[in-house]
């Protein structure tokens, strides 16, 4: 009997027009060796992981399952433990008779399937989930018994505080299990909160807070103990902020965490800042410019002296696009010095300096010893004060160009900001090359997104902006963005670019309006022109662009 060719997979995602040809084939030549074509595609964000496992089910026949609010059998999951489906990325689901359900992320995986039969007496009935489904899906279930466990033994637990090391001890594993979880979430900053009855540990997932435990009291102490030896902060002072940081493995990935911990009238509330090095975005063209900014972005970090400053709050992203940027200029031909509080990501082929106030090494400091390391290009982590910011331009008169951030809420406010530190007027113009205001937005989810017509108040916004909307994109929520409609952020920009037009007003005091007059004169793309535009396009939501940007 003939056999059937099974079509394949870059086939039918061209056929039902998810992808077109050139996008097979550049990934087919990027694509490491070992890597599938599929896991391919969705890290070059050209399909979900969802359109992925959709299109799988067609080529494969194996269907694909929705694990939220699944009825698991829970004794099932003794019968796979736990490692094993953390390492293989499945899940069982249930058993009928002889047969046993699993949920995979690769039901092709035959020889796991074979492992699966021996090891548990069954024949195995293969479904497919997203990796994402899965793991949430190992933290709730699996992580969930062994917590209720550890709560169990917590009582011997107050014996084992004086022995850190024991990895086996209950406060260890708890830990260990938060941290895992908040990084399967691709959470971006756990908070340990302390109230009076009770500890939080709150996640944050795109950028919004949500309580994911709460810990009794009891607790409170020796978690903050193991945090703080984990960071080798001071576990006997809890009268002072710290600051500390964490370098571990989690599931096999690099993990780098700032702690901070901080009294409070109810103990001391922890802060831990996650940065995935696996995850690090060091590739200036996925950072979501708008393309006349991404022209003049990349115009100003290739001149050879001047300063670039990129502005916004905390959490706006400004450090990645600061590393990103360090990131094209990287080469043998310059030399690049940084001086970080604290040094985020570490780059190959650039030296960092660490901040460390306790020994007087700071911003201005360190800046002044870079300037006699012959450096080409410098990066100071944030221009705080008057002293960095002079040495700054100082730098960047004498023939380096200068990359740094400062906090302020649109890029005319940090020329004011400058001034407002005592810096003269003309040596901000005789240095300034451009400044960058950044902030972050949440992304439709991909995956449950509906075209919708526009609101009347929509379209009066876009019209007050000289823009036109029929239709926009929401998300109606599904199990891949936790039902928020939302997943991942972007970031929105604002390049201004300091002209001889702005210099001049700039130096004989003018005021902000003007500034701001010549900008759109020189067509530049204001933060809320740059995130309507990107609610245009269907990446977001008129709500989040509102959110993070003023509508004047």
């Amino acid at each position: 009997m003939a056999r059937t060719t099974r079509k394949r997979l870059g086939d039918i995602l061209v056929e039902l027009g998810l992808i077109t040809e050139q996008d097979l084939q550049g990934t087919l030549e990027g694509k490491q060796t070992d890597q599938k074509l599929g896991d391919a595609l969705v890290q070059r964000g050209l399909i979900t992981e969802m359109q992925l496992i959709e299109t799988l089910e067609v080529q494969l026949g194996v269907p694909h399952v929705s694990l939220f609010r699944y009825p698991f059998d829970a004794n099932l999951f003794n019968v796979v433990p736990k490692e094993f489906a953390k390492r293989k990325l499945l899940v069982p689901m249930k058993a009928e008779g002889d047969r046993l359900f699993i949920a995979m992320a690769d039901p092709t995986d035959f020889i796991t399937l074979d492992d699966l039969r021996l090891t548990t007496g069954f024949q195995i009935e293969p479904a497919i989930a997203s990796k994402e489904d899965i793991l949430k899906t190992i933290a709730k279930y699996y992580e969930e018994e062994s917590y209720d466990d550890m709560l169990g033994e917590m009582p011997q637990a107050t014996e084992q505080q004086d022995n850190p090391d024991d990895l086996d001890a209950p406060i260890v594993r708890l830990v260990n299990q938060i941290l895992s979880n908040a990084v399967t979430l691709k959470a971006s900053d756990v908070h340990f909160d302390p109230h009076e009855n009770k500890v939080l540990v709150r996640y944050r997932i795109d950028g919004t807070l949500r309580t994911e435990r709460i810990l009794p009291k009891t607790m409170q102490q020796m978690v903050t103990a193991r945090i703080k030896i984990l960071a080798n902060l001071d576990i006997t002072e809890n009268r002072v902020p710290q600051d500390g940081r964490i370098k571990t493995n989690v599931d096999f990935r690099a993990i780098d965490l700032r702690v901070s911990s901080l009294p409070t009238v109810f103990g001391e509330k922890i802060v831990m800042r996650i940065l995935d090095l696996s995850n690090n975005l060091t590739d200036i063209s996925k950072l979501g410019f708008n393309q006349l900014n991404m022209e003049r972005f990349m115009k100003e970090i290739d001149k050879p002296n001047g300063i670039v400053l990129i502005s916004g709050p905390t959490g706006s992203g400004k450090s990645s696009t600061l590393y990103a940027a360090l990131n094209k200029l990287n080469s043998d031909e310059v030399n690049i010095i940084t001086v970080e509080d604290p040094v985020e990501y570490q780059l190959e082929g650039i030296n960092q300096i660490q901040v460390n106030n306790n020994v007087g090494l700071s911003f201005a400091a360190g800046l002044r010893s870079i300037l006699r390391q012959d450096p080409d290009i410098v990066m100071v982590g944030e221009i705080r004060d008057k002293d960095t910011a002079e040495i700054s331009i100082r730098a960047s008169l004498t023939g380096h160009l200068v990359l740094s951030t400062i906090h302020t809420n649109d890029s005319i406010a940090s020329i004011n900001r400058l001034i407002d530190m005592g810096v003269e007027p003309f040596l901000v113009t005789a240095s300034l090359n451009a400044i960058i205001a950044q902030r972050l937005v949440r992304r439709v989810c991909r995956d449950c997104r509906e075209i919708q017509p526009a609101t009347i108040r929509e379209q009066e916004i876009f019209e007050k902006r000289g823009l036109t909307i029929d239709a926009v994109s929401r998300g109606k929520g599904c199990t891949q963005c936790n039902m928020s409609g939302y997943r991942g952020r972007m970031a929105i920009h604002e390049v201004l670019v300091v002209n001889e037009a702005i210099k001049s007003v700039i130096n004989r005091g003018g005021t902000a309006a003007e500034i701001r007059d010549i900008a759109v004169q020189n067509n530049t793309i204001f933060l809320i022109d740059d995130g309507l535009l990107k609610v245009k396009e269907g990446m977001t939501t008129t709500e989040e662009v509102l959110r993070v940007a003023m509508n004047d």
